[in-house]
């Protein structure tokens, strides 16, 4: 993806590149209330609905495991979540609309029951979710015209990251300088036209790596922008019996891979089924490989944008308008008073 005019007419491909700039801005300001209630609970959950807490959560309960914080942390969506026992949670629900119906109803619920830990994490003011929250964090990252959120979502993820490390009393702010470089530098490196051209025909784009949202994430975002069907194989299940019914003419994308299992899958797919697999890595790997830069414990990050350069290049390869799906939505199941 570049800034020529091909990919710029779309909001899509603007909102990606607007994305470095965001991430080098950010300032975590005015959570003191939700850093000391996540000291004194020890537990987070968080909920929201597909891209609001696909990779934000998810990356965020990796990383803090990674780090070994003591803070139990889980997510669900927020119809599951009205099951679960939140009492003693700080819960944090991301809404870029602020009127998610799913997560509304929640923070309904625990509000009626004088939940006093409920923070919002929305790009409007003077919604339905703020009402009903004890405090409301804003993204700067401004609206979004794309129905595929993007810079939003390293947005949020961003916010959560800051914010579990400011529960230790450390800050994210000496990272992101570079963190920044290596998103823009993910976006806008050229990808092999024949990678992009056997992920374009192929029947079912398939994603694989590990259980920290990137490889979900971007299953998402490849209905919306590639309107191509695809399909996550969390941590090793792509070898653990779903070759039964992969196809030669299926691809798939292997991020950041266990190198342990890297031959396992060159003999279970690419021998085995004689379907291409691609992997995005920040090395060499024994498959043809899209690498980029490491920033530590904030490459993911950078993994997100990869995914969403290669996506946008199969859409524009496919002359597929990128900022109008024929049935998505923007927010999917919106609140309406």
């Amino acid at each position: 993806m570049n800034t020529q005019s091909a990919y710029t007419q779309f909001a899509l491909a603007r909102e990606m590149l607007e994305t470095p700039a965001i991430i080098k801005n950010f300032k975590l300001k005015n959570a003191d209330a939700a850093c000391g209630g996540v000291k004194k609970t020890g537990k987070i959950f968080f909920t929201g609905e597909g891209s609001s807490r696909i990779f934000p959560a998810k990356n965020a309960m990796y990383q803090a495991r990674r780090l070994g914080l003591n803070i139990n942390m889980a997510a669900e969506g927020g119809r599951q979540a009205l099951e679960y026992k939140l009492d003693d949670s700080v819960v944090f629900g991301a809404s870029n609309s602020g009127q998610t119906k799913e997560v509304i109803a929640l923070f309904d619920m625990l509000k009626g029951k004088g939940h006093k830990n409920l923070y919002a994490l929305t790009a409007n003011h003077n919604t339905k979710l703020e009402s009903l929250s004890n405090q409301m964090f804003v993204l700067n990252c401004g609206k979004e015209d794309a129905v595929a959120a993007t810079k939003s979502v390293e947005e949020q993820a961003l916010f959560y990251h800051a914010l579990l490390l400011a529960t230790q009393g450390k800050s994210v702010d000496g990272e992101l300088a570079k963190v920044s470089a290596a998103v823009q530098d993910a976006l806008t490196m050229p990808v092999d036209k024949e990678i992009v051209k056997s992920i374009a025909n192929a029947g079912t784009i398939c994603f694989a790596g590990k259980n920290d949202g990137v490889a979900e994430e971007l299953t998402l975002k490849t209905n919306e922008i590639t309107r191509k069907k695809s399909d996550y194989f969390e941590g090793t299940y792509a070898v653990h019996g779903v070759e039964e019914v992969l196809n030669p003419d299926d691809v798939m994308l292997l991020i950041n891979p266990f190198k342990a299992e890297c031959e396992k899958i060159k003999t279970t797919l690419v021998d085995g089924v004689k379907m291409k697999v691609v992997a995005v890595a920040e090395e060499d790997t024994i498959f043809p490989t899209i690498k980029i830069k490491s920033v530590g414990n904030m490459t993911n990050f950078v993994y997100l944008a990869a995914g969403w350069n290669i996506l946008v290049e199969v859409g524009i390869h496919l002359g597929i308008n990128l900022d109008k799906p024929s049935r998505a939505r923007k927010v999917g199941n919106e609140f309406v008073g």
